[in-house]
């Protein structure tokens, strides 16, 4: 990930040795499966004036295969079993704000409201929120494995007409070609595999349907790395694109996002640092091919391994909790126009 500071959720481009025109988000129209030269390129107010960013490292986070403690299925049921209690109140202001939603929501391209929309991993229906001010909430669609987190969302006014069911990411209950927009925010670090989450996405949108992602990003920052790990998934941003191009999509683009207080400040990763979008150009099943799921949930688990992970990976989430309010005390401490 380029290490360049931002201000806000600035866009960028995503090229091969050319320069981008004009302002835009990271963009993707790569046809290959690798990436052999990834450079970012940050634009400015100034369309002329553009800066060329560090070259991203693709050697920074661990493979996706191998999976953190609350990256696990069960783990991340009970760990939203006690999450859920508090989520709305303590996690969403530090981490997923109104604006920052609202702002994440913005290239999904919401713009008629007898869409169909599937919300994966829609949790609390805090992401829903945003989508019925654009979308009738009746043709909406609030899918999560947890249902203390659903039972939050059912609680909700704005979100009565909705459908709310349990489901799987990674095998989503909805035929082939069912959806206009496919929505899933803060859910794919808790994928065990996340490429047959896309690929799923893939399936389920009709022809010229548009898939929205917004998760988290690696931190490059040594000590924010360590509990990144040890926690749940947090994507680089090119891996974010290449699941994508793998599945099938096209017109790929990356919106950087974050917390206003963090001034553009990426090192410590973000919980909900980027907006992926992709667009499904032919009907049918995704092309990919896969083999079996990385997690088998009904394999019988230890129960000491299970609890030791459990409390291991609730640890390292606590850092991520204490980052925005340190992030928070900097941003009222530095001077404005000052790095923080």
């Amino acid at each position: 990930m380029a290490s360049s500071m931002l201000n806000g959720a600035e866009n960028l481009t995503l090229i091969r040795g050319i320069t981008p025109h004009g302002l835009g988000s990271i963009k993707s129209d790569l046809h290959g499966k690798q990436f052999p030269r990834l450079n970012l390129v940050s634009c400015g107010q100034n369309l002329n004036a553009r800066t060329q960013a560090p070259r991203c490292s693709l050697s920074a986070s661990g493979p996706a295969s191998q999976l953190r403690f609350i990256q696990h299925k069960k783990e991340a049921f009970w760990f939203y079993r006690f999450l859920s209690i508090v989520y709305d109140h303590v996690i969403n202001p530090g981490h997923w704000t109104e604006d920052m939603r609202d702002e994440a929501l913005e290239p999904a391209d919401l713009s008629d409201r007898k869409m169909l929309v599937v919300d994966v991993g829609g949790g609390t229906g805090f992401t829903t929120l945003g989508i019925v001010k654009h979308v009738d909430a009746k043709n909406v669609t609030i899918l999560d494995q947890s249902p203390h987190q659903l039972a939050k969302a059912k609680q909700k006014e704005p979100l009565k007409e909705c459908k709310i069911i349990e489901g799987d990411a990674e095998d989503l209950p909805f035929r082939t070609d069912y959806a206009d927009r496919y929505i899933s925010a803060g859910s794919i670090e808790y994928w065990p595999d996340p490429q047959r989450g896309i690929k799923e996405a893939y399936r389920v949108l009709k022809l010229g349907g548009k898939a929205c992602v917004i998760g988290p990003v690696y931190p490059t920052f040594w000590l924010s790395q360590f509990f990144a790990d040890v926690w749940m998934l947090f994507p680089k941003e090119e891996e974010y694109i290449e699941w994508f191009e793998k599945a099938g999509f096209k017109d790929i683009k990356l919106k950087r996002i974050g917390p206003k207080w963090y001034r553009g400040v990426r090192r410590h990763g973000l919980i909900m640092g980027c907006s992926v979008t992709g667009v499904k150009p032919a009907s049918g099943d995704s092309p990919l091919q896969l083999g079996p799921k990385a997690e088998d949930v009904t394999k019988p688990v230890n129960p000491f391994v299970f609890f030791l992970r459990f409390i291991l990976g609730a640890m390292a989430a606590t850092y991520f909790v204490l980052i925005p309010i340190y992030m928070w005390l900097k941003d009222r401490i530095v001077p404005k126009g000052r790095p923080i």
